[in-house]
């Protein structure tokens, strides 16, 4: 399947809705270049799940430069030429901030992000991986990363809620809102094909997709 017309595409989901899984697969299939989170290097994070009032302006402070320096690392290469395939949006980094820090912590972040989104390039799809917060939380189960196994299902409940209100304004590129509550895209190689089918056939605006369990 020819998916040409898609030099840059950026995947997005709440922790644990299979991001980065379909960014691999995806990367696989059309010969892009994979641009990955690095939420293992982030030396805040396991603090953060403990203690969230105390690490979170750190914590985003690191994963917000980390991502820049990702996408300009972006910007020199020459993506008319090269696919890109990102397990991130670069201004989702704003729903964790608006979840997690005071007021003037907010105040300080939003100078400083504002700034970099200039510098950001604009993908030509975002996919967003909309889930409910118990499969989320399944997923999260399944995975068993230490740094997640106290994972609160309030704050993910919280800011599976701050997505979804996020994308349903999201403007800046075209959008398909896959729901996979019902799906397995991962070990369903038809599941798999028909989300290339559903990319292939967006062309702008905002699509949504909404399988229906089959098996």
């Amino acid at each position: 399947m020819s998916l040409e017309k898609f030099r840059f595409i950026a995947i997005e989901g709440v922790i644990g809705a299979g991001k980065t899984t379909l960014a691999d697969m995806l990367s696989q299939t059309i010969g892009a270049t994979t641009i990955f989170e690095e939420f293992e290097q982030n030396p805040f994070l396991e603090e953060f799940y403990i203690d969230p009032v105390r690490y979170a302006f750190q914590t985003q402070i690191f994963f917000l430069l980390s991502r820049f320096r990702q996408m300009q690392e972006l910007r020199q290469t020459d993506i008319f030429r090269q696919k890109i395939v990102s397990d991130y949006l670069f201004e989702k980094d704003r729903i964790f901030a608006t979840l997690n820090l005071s007021d003037k912590e907010m105040k300080l972040y939003d100078g400083i992000a504002k700034l970099m989104e200039k510098e950001v390039a604009i993908p030509d799809l975002v996919i967003y991986l909309q889930s409910s917060t118990s499969h989320l939380m399944d997923n999260i189960h399944k995975r068993g990363r230490s740094f997640e196994k106290n994972m609160d299902p309030d704050y993910i409940d919280g800011l599976n809620e701050l997505y979804n209100k996020f994308f349903f304004h999201y403007t800046k590129a075209p959008l398909l809102v896959i729901n996979t509550d019902e799906i397995d895209f991962k070990n369903s190689e038809k599941d798999y094909q028909d989300i290339l089918v559903e990319i292939n056939h967006h062309q702008s605006g905002t699509r949504y997709y909404i399988p229906q369990k089959t098996r």
